[in-house]
């Protein structure tokens, strides 16, 4: 009789190995479900940014560069009297210019800028209007300061958790499952940033010699704090 039921004994045990030797690797889990859930917040803006540029022409490129320069020191120079705004300078660009019909030289044309940061509207705007005396306004940009993001981030990090968490409930009461485990959560953070606002520019000619402040209107931002992860249900 034991010779009769050896080899049905191996055979369950033959089929049964594949379940319990798969190389070390973990069984995958039943019912697994990947989730997001987003927290929003709008938050006031309270930094801005600004570009301010001049372009000129001249015949000798060492006049268009003492020219650039000028323009540019006086903007930094003016701006140190504003201490609640930041200014530097930006991109300096100067490449020569042809006639159409014979390709000759005929001139050098040059780009300098300046950049203004400030959590300061007013001043900002005091400094842009004086600044357009000589330079033109290419575009002006809000944000969130850093500050202000990070914390405001820190606060609604529980408030995407619980997001999560309950959008895990509606899929555990979906599945008819009595619980759930997480099995994996991420937290991710994003926005806070306005797209910068291309300003009117100005026409070719010479600039009046006193512009009025521009108004300035920072608007809000949209924060974005999300969880993400894997859920068992059981």
């Amino acid at each position: 009789m034991l010779k009769t039921l050896l080899p049905g004994a191996l055979l369950a045990m033959v089929a049964a190995a594949p379940v319990f030797a798969q190389s070390g690797r973990e069984a995958v889990p039943y019912n697994t479900v990947e989730l997001q859930a987003d927290a929003q917040r709008e938050v006031d803006n309270d930094t801005l940014s600004a570009l301010l540029y001049v372009e000129l022409n001249e015949t000798d490129p060492a006049k268009l560069a003492d020219a650039l320069n000028r323009v540019a020191g006086d903007a930094l120079a003016l701006a140190k009297s504003y201490r609640q705004v930041r200014a530097r300078t930006g991109n300096v660009q100067t490449y020569p210019v042809y006639d159409n019909k014979t390709q000759r030289l005929t001139g050098w044309r040059g780009r300098t800028e300046v950049r203004v940061e400030s959590r300061d509207f007013p001043a900002a705007a005091a400094l842009i209007g004086r600044l357009q005396s000589t330079m033109q306004v290419g575009q002006i940009g809000f944000a969130v300061s850093p500050e202000r993001r990070k914390a405001t981030e820190d606060e609604m990090i529980g408030e995407a958790i619980g997001a999560f968490q309950a959008r895990a409930d509606v899929v555990r009461s979906s599945l008819g499952g009595r619980a759930y485990k997480i099995r994996r959560l991420a937290v991710s953070t994003g926005g806070g940033f306005a797209p910068p606002r291309p300003m009117v520019l100005r026409g070719a000619g010479a600039a009046p010699s006193a512009v009025a402040p521009p108004p300035l209107e920072g608007g809000v931002s949209q924060i974005t704090v999300s969880a993400s992860g894997t859920i068992e249900v059981e």
